[in-house]
């Protein structure tokens, strides 16, 4: 859309006069002739865009709609028509269509049954009751329509009065609401082809959960032999066996398979699975429009019903022939269940079936459709199932090592300034984001308008150092960052404004004060932010890495005006919905999205080297290990990790980011994820399903990545890299806290300590103290404030720093910045 936008410079004027004022970005643009013999609706654009935008004239504005090219698209027009082809498609209206907002239009809106929400106007031109209908895609939110729409009624009151719409009460802008119209005719008697799946869909799904690495599936193995039997756990649970059921359940439309199996339910009392019938019939079946349903029907009764989403935490153990899922009732428990099969080919079938379920309901297309390599891509992502035991003196011996000295210090950071204690609870704030300095041990925590500044200590430690209380742009307004970088050897930190995605801010640390502010662009805003390369925050480097929906792009702020390097940039036509992104030692660059693919380049400004598909998944967070060699992605509710060292085919031993993948030498990606088991006992402890926040590696110059970190929920999660490449089982250890994690990092150049933000205390905290997962270490010894087993309160000050935690006084308040 980037080259349809300078286009449109050149015909309406520069970008000064043309600001996009609001922008609803996917939707279909139908022409509807109800009244006309020319036929009742004609399809405009497939995928559009809807805008209003200033004119060179005062209280003049546009209503526009355009064309959103698929990728790949505006090349091959190019190609075919030659360079000056986007210029004549603009000229001749078939890429974009513009309308002077006037109260002739009567533009309104219709939000109809169902959700779907249509905007309308009148075609002037046309026939008597000939309209153009803009049908919004399902993830644009009514906030966002009605956004448009009032900013809509404010641009026709500019128009008709010619002056600024500050003037207007509401009585005056309800005259262009145009109540008195009939309703919207529908844009087509045919149903409405469903659009690409996008990240608020995926917000709306119910808890978000996925398929489990199945390193720790030994407590799925055959159940002959336990303590409780399923008459116990039937008497204990009862709505095991009665709250689930589905007496009808929906009609199917299509059966994608139908098999017999044993039915186990999974204690968490005895941390084990139960048989509770040796005799069902589990059957997988389309019912409605990219919904699906999976039901287990006993031979007298109906045990469970339930939808076939991602987020029931699907795990195939072929080792076991069995299928292990979560299931959230509406009384708020959560269950996990097992399904055995009497052979692998009763499996597979299954599998394949479960698969292209979760696969349609997530990417809203046909299993089918998608190429051999793509479907091989997805399944491979649930390949790792077969997970061995530790090699006898091994890695797994060595992590068992017990840890005699504190494990956990820290400091209470909900104090940064004990007389705005209270202001700030009021306004709820608390600690939201961490930065990690590489130059210097220094940690800085985001809270609200406020940054706290921690120092490393030699000993592993925390302390604080100061406060920078208000962080303002330089004209005085005062911030609430949104997301922050250390920059130029950690003397800087580059600031995002929530509330402007266009402009970046420069701090000055050693004054703790914002001293630049930047525009990147008008037309395109930033998404999110890297570095230039893994370790250019250790350095003098000047530039960084950007992102928007569809492009990317390096910045400079020595450039005057706009700071975003056009000649550094890829654009896409679509909008790829790009979501993070990471680098590597050598500026090799890695970028997700929301529809969970990632592209991997070697440089800027030209096509990827590699797109590795979509699971279907959105991507929240992206790492790279230095070397290039792993992928790390985070999705809500697992890690996906990919090996891009190319194993075979003729570009064997180089990495993707080099070189494009042989189709029959694809990487086999990894979905970290927590077993179904823990995710039900993390549910019972804490009411709340898994949330991961962006996955890291350690990290240090000539230092190699063994550990994988994050967190969910009050719990902190550490992965293993050598057990998962080695199939061991339990992959993961855990340290649970009192409060919600808000935000973790290794410290720098260390796999041994972890920094951890929560809500109103920040900590260091020894890797060695955390745990495997078991019921235990699950629930956790809370008791102790901060939580997390292991730490103990004291009420020494700062300048008496020994062990444990600590509750800044007021007298250890550094008022001043530094």
């Amino acid at each position: 859309m980037f080259v349809l936008r300078n286009v449109g410079k050149l015909i309406f004027g520069s970008s000064g006069t043309q600001e996009a004022l609001i922008e609803i970005p996917q939707g279909q643009v139908y022409l509807v002739r109800p009244l006309s013999p020319k036929g009742y609706s004609e399809l405009i654009f497939k995928d559009a865009a809807i805008r209003i935008r200033r004119t060179n004239q005062d209280f003049q504005y546009q209503l526009v709609v355009q064309r959103v090219f698929e990728e790949g698209e505006a090349e091959l027009l190019a190609e075919e028509e030659g360079e000056d082809a986007e210029i004549d498609a603009l000229a001749s209206e078939r890429d974009e269509k513009t309308f002077l907002l006037d109260e002739a239009l009567h533009f309104r809106v219709e939000i109809r049954e169902g959700g779907e929400k249509v905007l309308a106007w009148r075609d002037l031109s046309g026939d008597h009751g000939d309209l153009y209908e803009f049908v919004c895609d399902s993830s644009i939110s009514p906030a966002q329509v009605e956004r448009l729409t009032r900013v809509a009624r404010e641009c026709q009151y500019e128009r008709k009065y010619r002056k600024p719409h500050t003037t207007a009460s509401e009585e005056d802008l309800e005259q262009f609401e145009f109540v008195e119209e009939n309703p919207i005719p529908q844009a087509s008697p045919l149903p409405t082809p469903a659009l690409t799946r996008s990240i608020d869909s995926m917000d709306d799904m119910f808890h978000k959960k996925t398929i489990a690495n199945m390193a720790a599936k030994r407590d799925a193995a055959p159940v002959e032999t336990h303590e409780v039997d399923a008459q116990e756990v039937e008497a204990q649970q009862p709505e095991a066996a009665s709250g689930l059921v589905h007496e009808n359940p929906p009609e199917p439309i299509d059966t994608y398979a139908s098999v017999t199996a044993e039915l186990h339910l999974y204690d968490p009392q005895a941390a084990h699975f139960v048989l509770m019938d040796d005799a069902v019939m589990a059957t997988v079946t389309e019912v409605g429009k990219w919904e699906y349903w999976l039901q287990v029907q006993g031979s007298s009764k109906s045990w469970l019903g339930t939808p076939v989403v991602a987020e029931f935490n699907p795990v195939f153990d072929f080792e076991f022939l069995s299928f292990v899922f979560n299931h959230f009732s509406p009384d708020g428990n959560a269950r996990s269940w097992l399904l055995r099969f009497p052979d692998q080919q009763t499996l597979e079938t299954f599998q394949q079936a479960v698969m292209q379920a979760i696969w349609e309901q997530l990417n809203e297309t046909k299993w089918a459709k998608i190429q051999e390599k793509e479907r091989e891509y997805v399944l491979d992502s649930f390949g790792d199932l077969n997970m061995e035991d530790a090699p006898e003196g091994g890695v797994e011996e060595e992590e068992e090592e017990e840890d005699t000295g504190d494990d956990d210090e820290g400091i209470r950071s909900d104090e940064y300034d004990s007389d705005e204690e209270q202001q700030d609870l009021a306004d709820g704030e608390m600690n939201s984001q961490l930065a990690v300095g590489y130059k210097n041990d220094r940690s800085f925590v985001v809270r609200g308008s406020k940054i706290g500044v921690f120092t490393h200590t030699p000993d592993n430690h925390l302390k604080f150092s100061t406060n920078i209380s208000k962080v303002t742009t330089p004209k005085g307004r005062l911030m609430d960052p949104k997301k922050v970088m250390l920059h130029n050897a950690d003397r800087d930190m580059i600031i995002q404004n929530s509330v402007d995605p266009n402009k970046l801010y420069r701090m000055d640390i050693e004054h703790g004060k914002v001293v630049d502010e930047w525009n990147i662009h008008e037309d395109i805003p930033v998404v999110t932010f890297a570095p230039e390369n893994k370790f250019a925050q250790m350095t003098g480097e000047q530039t960084f890495l950007g992102i928007s929906n569809n492009a990317l792009y390096r910045v400079d702020p020595r450039l005057s005006g706009n700071k975003l390097v056009d000649t550094d940039m890829k654009q896409y036509a679509s909008k790829n919905d790009f979501s993070s992104m990471a680098t590597t030692e050598k500026g090799y660059i890695a970028v997700a999205s929301n529809k969970g693919d990632i592209r991997l380049f070697d440089r800027l400004g030209i096509r990827a080297k590699t797109q590795l598909p979509a699971l279907g998944d959105p991507i929240i967070g992206m790492d790279v290990s230095a070397d290039g060699r792993w992928i790390l992605g985070t999705t809500r509710n697992y890690l996906l990790l990919v090996d891009a060292l190319q194993q075979g085919g003729k570009n064997e031993g180089k990495l993707g980011f080099e070189k494009p993948f042989a189709s029959d030498s694809k990487p086999r990606p990894k979905r970290l994820a927590l077993t179904p088991e823990h995710v039900a006992q993390f549910y019972h402890e804490t009411g709340k399903p898994v949330s991961f926040t962006p996955a890291k590696f350690n990290t240090g110059e000539g230092a190699e990545e063994t550990s994988i970190i994050t967190a969910t929920g009050p719990y902190i999660v550490e992965w293993n890299l050598k057990r998962i490449t080695r199939g061991m089982k339990t992959p993961y250890k855990i340290k649970r806290y009192e409060d919600d994690v808000k935000a973790d990092d290794f410290k720098y150049g260390s796999d041994k300590n972890v920094i951890v933000a929560l809500p109103n205390e920040v900590n260091m905290v020894a890797k060695q103290s955390l745990r495997k997962p078991t019921r235990e270490s699950i629930i956790g010894d809370i008791r102790l404030s901060g939580g997390g087993g292991g730490g103990r309160r004291s009420s020494a000050r700062i300048g008496n720093l020994d062990s444990g935690r600590y509750k800044l006084g007021k007298d250890d308040i550094v008022k001043s910045i530094y």
